[in-house]
């Protein structure tokens, strides 16, 4: 396979330094610099984003502190107001915000407009749920008193979110803790910051008060976050994430006993019956492997095969993978673009070296694209090792391995042999067995027949160590309340 041509930086049609204008406190740009932005199908240098030390981040707690009371007292069909405005001014620049991420992430173009409407659609839901959040009234069982239980805002909050995701890590955090009445200051990664700095205006002009959301990027992320955290003002980390970095944060966290949603690493098993619908299968397993070019928490990690459809599926799959465009993000012919660094690569490539020393076969890629960006071609695994380092690591990138399966019980032990459990698929056309395989399976989130998991309308979250609460759904505004209960007699 050949790398596709790479476009010219300045065929993009749009000039990322006008988003590169400080760090976002309080309502206004604290001009900086010091963090260089690179594109990964270039490599050349977007922009350069202002670098925040500790007395910017307890900055950022002052003003999310100041806009606190004014905020949690504004009415909820206020705030609802303010999100569906965000919501509609995503959508209006979809084109523009789409371009941005496929520059500063290297995503696909279809991929990133995807992205844009998954991650305005968290602010209609959490608009709607703004002015739905209910409190409990009832008789003790005593019948002594009146039990009164009252939602209410946590508090600051402080976000963190991944370089994958620019957007939609971003808002699944923010609008949430806005609709609950929260203030927030949001840490993106400083590979993808433009994007986050991009909605901070967008926010300010659908009216989202000074000091509501601030946004800092920071290249010593350790400090700077701890400054927050070690704040008594603070009382939320919301964390998406490594889990090497996650479990970093929650003992950094404990110091206050600070409450944490944490999305963490997944190992995803993507599971094929003798009896799916082998085509299905294949379109879910392309969604499922090729999101975001792999780089995706939720992306399949290891696809387990059934011996009956084990080398028909392969070899399918291996065309469908071969078939695909890699090059740059924004040539909209692009199916495949780049890793987000070097580094990233270089892992791949390790992954992929020991996974064949140990006996896979290459169908597909397995090798390395030389040149300008950080490029790695769509590559398919047979017949991988159990002890494989990729069996149990995040491969995060554009790599299908196949282990073979003979029974049911095999594949679901195989299935929950990972210290992760956050997303799993399952092909099958007999439901019953699906549903039953689903229920056995050790993972928060279970696409059954489907290729694609996440929705803002349900809960998205992991079990074992891919993290602690969900996002998304009812259930993504209760992890930024308190339940105050009040004991009434009269």
């Amino acid at each position: 396979m050949s790398q596709a041509t790479i476009l010219p930086l300045e065929q993009s049609g749009l000039d990322c330094s006008r988003y590169a204008k400080g760090l976002f406190i309080g309502g206004k740009w604290v001009p900086g610099a010091g963090i260089a932005v690179i594109d990964p199908s270039t490599e050349a240098v977007l922009a350069e984003v202002a670098d925040a030390d500790e007395a910017a981040a307890r900055a950022a707690v002052d003003a999310a502190d100041a806009a606190a009371p004014g905020w949690r007292s504004t009415p909820p069909r206020q705030r609802a107001e303010i999100l569906l405005r965000c919501h509609t001014l995503m959508l209006e620049r979809l084109d523009e915000l789409a371009t941005l991420i496929s520059l500063e992430n290297g995503k696909a173009l279809t991929d990133a407009r995807g992205e844009i409407t998954y991650a305005a659609e968290f602010f209609r839901w959490y608009a709607e749920e703004a002015v739905r959040i209910a409190g409990e009234y009832r008789m003790a069982p005593s019948g002594s008193n009146r039990i009164l239980v009252d939602m209410q805002p946590i508090g600051i909050a402080v976000l963190i979110t991944p370089w994958n995701f620019p957007a939609a890590m971003a808002t699944r955090k923010i609008a949430p803790a806005l609709a609950a009445g929260c203030t927030v200051v949001l840490k993106p990664a400083s590979e993808t910051p433009l994007t986050a700095y991009a909605l901070a205006d967008l926010y300010a002009e659908a009216g989202v008060p000074a000091g509501v959301v601030n946004v800092i990027t920071t290249t010593r992320p350790g400090p700077v976050t701890a400054a927050m955290l070690n704040d008594a003002r603070v009382r939320k980390l919301s964390f998406t994430g490594s889990t090497g970095v996650g479990r970093t944060l929650l003992a950094e966290a404990a110091k206050t006993v600070l409450s944490c949603s944490m999305e963490l690493g997944g190992n995803a098993p993507f599971i094929v019956f003798d009896d799916a619908d082998i085509d299905a299968a294949l379109d879910g397993a392309m969604v499922a492997k090729m999101r975001n070019a792999g780089e995706a928490c939720t992306a399949a990690n290891r696809f387990l095969v059934q011996d009956g459809v084990y080398e028909r599926f392969a070899e399918a799959l291996g065309k469908r993978m071969a078939a695909l465009r890699v090059g740059p993000g924004t040539d909209p012919a692009t199916a495949c673009g780049p890793m987000i660094t070097r580094k990233a690569v270089d892992k791949i490539e390790t992954l992929v070296t020991d996974a064949t020393k140990r006996g896979a076969r290459v169908l597909v890629g397995g090798t390395r694209l030389e040149g300008k960006g950080f490029f790695y071609p769509p590559t398919v695994l047979a017949d991988v090792s159990p002890d494989a380092a990729m069996a149990k690591d995040e491969i995060f990138g554009p790599v299908a391995p196949l282990y073979r399966f003979s029974t049911e019980d095999e594949a679901v032990r195989l299935a929950n042999n990972t210290e992760y459990g956050l997303a799993a698929y399952v092909f099958t056309t007999d439901l019953k067995r699906g549903l039953a395989v689903a229920g056995r399976l050790e993972a928060g989130m279970v696409a059954l027949n489907r290729g694609l998991v996440s929705d803002p309308a349900a809960p998205f979250g992991g079990v074992k160590q891919s993290g602690l609460g969900r996002e998304g759904g009812v259930h993504g505004i209760a992890e930024f309340m308190e339940p105050k209960y009040i004991a009434a007699s009269f």
